[in-house]
């Protein structure tokens, strides 16, 4: 009995885990696929639609990417971000209801930890594309005069 409780736990704890790895790649798949579908749809065959479907994933993924860390704009990396974390969100949504209605919960909290869930796996997609990005360059931080006077500005 506790070695079947304890491998649910580290089953539940994996999917989780996997859960927030693979959060920043939902707009990427959900183009992918979509793109996919469509060139099936056209009948140019299952390769064709693989290729093309993996294609659009990669490129939308390398285009969110270098557009959030090119972009100084507050307002596009912030549309950029939501772009990538609304995705997650709903997959994490989703995801979180269905393992709490796995596990017995009722109505009532398995929507309550399915809004958790989805409110955290968005917001970790949103950390996770940010830190893709990489810091802002030296050379591309404005340096005020309340940085300058600092004494531990130069402290790094």
């Amino acid at each position: 009995m506790f070695v079947s409780a304890f491998l649910s736990v580290i089953g539940l704890g994996f999917l989780v885990w996997v859960l927030f790895a693979l959060a920043v790649y939902a707009l990427p798949a959900f183009v992918g696929v979509s793109v996919g579908i469509y060139i099936y749809d056209t009948e140019a065959g299952v390769i064709a639609a693989l290729v093309a479907g993996m294609f659009a994933a990669v490129f939308t993924y390398l285009i969110g990417q270098i557009v959030f860390a090119k972009v100084q704009s507050v307002p596009i990396r912030l549309a950029i971000g939501a772009l990538f974390a609304a995705p997650a969100g709903v997959a994490g949504f989703s995801a979180i209801k269905g393992l709490s209605q796995i596990g017995g919960a009722s109505e009532d909290w398995t929507l309550a930890f399915a809004i958790i869930g989805g409110i955290v796996t968005a917001c970790t997609a949103w950390v996770r594309i940010a830190n893709l990005a990489g810091p802002i360059g030296e050379d591309d931080v404005q340096h005020t005069d309340a940085i300058k006077a600092s004494p531990f500005a130069n402290d790094r």
